[in-house]
């Protein structure tokens, strides 16, 4: 007699379509206010300096750094509850954001939404780690990346939107609160979704995590990534130059348009959305169907010669598009440089689920991601500011500073993954046998 059909919510797509749906507020949340500065400076009276503590230290310190206690929370208990608690936690932040009257408060509220998404990256690779099987596990993760462009193009045009209406200084009156302003209103708009996330997070089927139940105790882990270091050390440096690469674009991309081509921030910003929520996504699914068409075909290193295949694909484009002289031509190049940023987003993931025993994902995917936060988040857009003012010591620069940092890092992944390759295989043969 057949097993009976599962429910609808204890399907793995099911859980895969809740957790992306978290990573698309997340992101949101995270980064919009990255385009609410002006009128944020205005109405709070605060420099550029207190500006980017909001938008940086506040966040991926905590983002970071308290996502190493939530992994080792993820090995041990209910991960649709921590995603839950998480994505209620972070949007709720960002809502009350909404309500800011301070620095002070914005600042506090800003470190809040770091805790909350600190939960999702450990309990959704941990999860769907456990819900697909290997050779749809590339795919999965693809998926769940998804989330991370839908949400940056959501956050560019709503950027774009509130750089026109700003200036005029524009309130909304709501009933119970009064009047508030326009980038309180986006804060309260954007976080509310999150609250429904949390709920449907709930929902989720959570897997039973195998023979393997019990969580990994520090010394395990230690242990374990000691024996492993050369594996975990290229996954984790070797991405991270990846990401380091996309977010000195992301940062600097409008602003190249602004200085190079004399477009307005809101052309530029309005460009940015549409690419990367068409394009980032064709790239993010196109990597993961490659990689589980390669380790379905006995490649069990395909995760990072898909990720090495991008590197080479954005030497040409991407180290192209700041150097042409035509805005037409680089905006037509960024499409290229959109599909190869995101090919290796849910490889990453898939590689890291690979070489993670299930009984310690939490805690090895929480370390992976602290590796590649902290480094992709400073060196990335830190890299293209000080070759602009230091080297060149011309704003107008920024393009050349584009194209030697993209070039530079990715060389540098080509050869960080290649030389792990060998490394890498034995790791996941190890964990399979």
């Amino acid at each position: 007699m057949g097993r009976p059909p599962r429910s609808l919510t204890g399907q793995p797509w099911y859980t895969l379509a809740v957790l992306t749906l978290a990573n698309v507020c997340g992101l949101v949340d995270r980064q919009v206010i990255a385009l609410l500065v002006e009128p944020i400076k205005r109405d709070l009276q605060i420099s550029d300096t207190q500006v980017s503590l909001l938008m940086g230290l506040s966040f991926v310190l905590f983002y970071s750094v308290l996502g190493v206690p939530v992994g080792a929370l993820v090995d041990r208990y209910s991960r649709r509850r921590i995603v839950a608690a998480g994505a209620l936690l972070w949007s709720g932040m960002t809502v009350l954001c909404g309500f800011a009257q301070s620095f002070g408060q914005l600042l506090v509220l800003r470190m809040g939404v770091g805790v909350g998404e600190a939960t999702l990256g450990p309990s959704a690779v941990s999860l769907l780690g456990d819900v697909f099987p290997r050779e749809s596990r590339a795919r999965a993760m693809s998926v769940f990346a998804l989330g991370t462009f839908l949400g940056s193009g959501i956050a560019y045009a709503i950027g774009a939107y509130v750089a026109g209406v700003s200036a005029e200084g524009m309130t909304v009156s709501l009933p119970f609160f009064g009047p508030i302003r326009s980038w309180q209103v986006v804060f309260l708009v954007v976080g509310a979704p999150g609250l429904v996330v949390g709920a449907l997070a709930l929902t989720m089927h959570e897997p039973q995590r195998g023979a393997r139940a019990a969580a990994a105790s520090p010394r395990e882990v230690f242990d374990y990534v000691r024996i492993h270091r050369r594996t975990l050390a290229t996954l984790a440096f070797g991405f991270a130059c990846s990401s380091a690469v996309n977010y000195g674009i992301a940062a600097w991309l409008a602003t190249f348009f602004v200085r190079t081509h004399a477009w307005t921030a809101t052309e530029a910003g309005a460009l940015q959305g549409l690419l990367t929520m068409t394009f980032g996504v064709l790239g993010a699914l196109a990597g993961g169907w490659l990689t589980d068409r390669w380790v379905y075909s006995g490649r069990a290193d395909a995760p990072l010669l898909v990720a090495i295949i991008a590197a080479f694909g954005m030497i040409v484009t991407a180290g192209a598009y700041p150097l042409v002289s035509s805005s037409v031509v680089a905006a037509w190049l960024l499409v290229p440089v959109n599909i190869f940023a995101a090919m290796p987003w849910g490889a990453a993931n898939a590689a890291v689920a690979e070489a993670l025993p299930t009984h310690l994902r939490g805690q090895g995917t929480a370390l992976y991601l602290l590796v590649v936060n902290l480094f992709a988040g400073v060196v990335g857009p830190t890299s293209v500011a000080v070759i602009t003012d230091r080297v060149f010591a011309n704003p107008s620069a920024v393009r050349y500073s584009l194209a030697i940092c993209t070039v530079c890092g990715m060389v540098a992944v080509i050869a960080i993954l290649g030389s792990g390759r060998s490394a890498y295989r034995h790791t996941v043969a190890a964990r399979l046998s």
